[in-house]
């Protein structure tokens, strides 16, 4: 098949029940439909046996996370694209196509995505890619379309396709032997962040991350954890510097590289480089710390002294060799887009709907 579409499920019964008719009858021949259950206690397997006994599946034993369920799923499947789809995704009528479509006639994109757009308010984009996103320079995410809390509405703003740092694992395309190559989704994440690291890592290989605005999905959110789960802000504060540990010195080291200094040099540099913005990151991370203590929110102070702690025992070794060695691979060929130099978080406060405006400007 060209395009395996897998929908990773757990306990989404209700959202299966209600898009996966949709995202059926949207496909072509050419393409399939599997869902990956991980381990849901809520019927949705009974339900797929019962409403939905064409549709391929495979069951799990455990719940392996975002990260462990999909590898786990898309390694056993042949073909040309795997489509990344979460149960709470209503898919428009051609949402697949474009997206095919610019992979053909793109050898140099390794994954793209769709304009992801709030399910509830239909205009506005949605808060978990948006029309693709940024990474500041001390590692938060950003979007186009959404900044922090901040969601602006879809006007045609974003109507061009564009090169971007990341797009969302709710709805995301990538090629299967660059998934395979590239060891797919870290599952030392487990989830959250994950997709940002994988788009990362194939920046750094040399591929192009791209948002194609001729397809849009609509995203509900919030599935899995609510946004003021301890468990969530565990997650994303330790696999945000996980991340930042794997990727930042190679980035950092490229763009020395690319400016003229020699190979060694540039390796160094980018190791320093990358030592003080974590270290600057883990510091405003104690920050964060200090103000849930000082509102009695003690899930959450628990919660990034765990991250911290676990970033520390899981982190990858990154050394001087390696550097030197990934700028000699692949040096001449990769460019990574989509880091900037801003730091986001006092840009919202200080610009406030005029940071959209702000991220637009080249």
């Amino acid at each position: 098949m060209k395009t395996a579409i897998v929908i990773l499920n757990w306990n989404g019964r209700k959202y299966l029940e209600r898009f996966l008719p949709g995202v059926v009858k949207s496909v072509g021949p050419e393409a399939s439909v599997i869902v990956a259950d991980n381990a849901s206690t809520d019927g949705s397997v009974e339900l797929l046996k019962e409403k939905f006994p064409d549709v391929g599946t495979m069951i799990f034993s455990r719940n392996r996370g975002f990260t462990g369920g999909y590898n786990r799923a898309l390694m056993g499947l042949e073909a040309e694209y795997f489509v990344l789809l979460n149960s709470d995704v209503e898919v428009s009528g051609n949402w697949l196509g474009p997206l095919e479509e610019w992979m053909d006639s793109h050898p140099e994109c390794g994954i793209c995505a769709p304009k992801l757009h709030s399910f509830t308010e239909r205009e506005m984009f949605e808060y978990a890619g948006a029309a693709g996103g940024y990474l500041d320079r001390y590692g938060y995410p950003y979007c186009r379309g959404r900044v922090m809390k901040r969601l602006e509405k879809d006007t045609g703003q974003y109507d061009s396709p564009e090169d971007v740092f990341w797009v969302s694992g709710a709805c995301l395309m990538i090629r299967a032997g660059l998934y395979r190559k590239y060891g797919g989704l870290d599952e030392k994440f487990f989830a959250h962040m994950e997709e940002i690291d994988l788009c990362w890592r194939i920046q750094l290989a040399g591929f192009r991350v791209t948002v194609v605005p001729q397809s849009t999905v609509y995203h509900i959110g919030g599935g899995s954890l609510p946004n003021d789960s301890p468990r969530k802000l565990y997650l994303n504060y330790r696999n945000n510097l996980l991340m930042l540990r794997k990727n930042l010195a190679r980035t950092w080291a490229l763009k020395y590289l690319k400016e003229g200094m020699k190979t060694g040099e540039s390796a160094a540099r980018g190791m320093k480089a990358a030592r003080r913005i974590i270290l600057a990151r883990m510091l405003m991370d104690g920050a964060a710390w200090l103000v849930y203590l000082l509102t009695f929110r003690w899930s959450y102070c628990s919660a990034v002294i765990r991250a911290h702690r676990d970033f520390r025992k899981t982190r990858d070794k990154v050394t001087m060799s390696d550097i030197s060695l990934y700028l000699k691979t692949c040096g001449k060929c990769a460019d990574v887009v989509g880091y900037t130099d801003r730091w986001i978080v006092p840009a919202a406060l200080f610009y406030g709907k005029k940071v959209f405006g702000k991220i637009a400007e080249k």
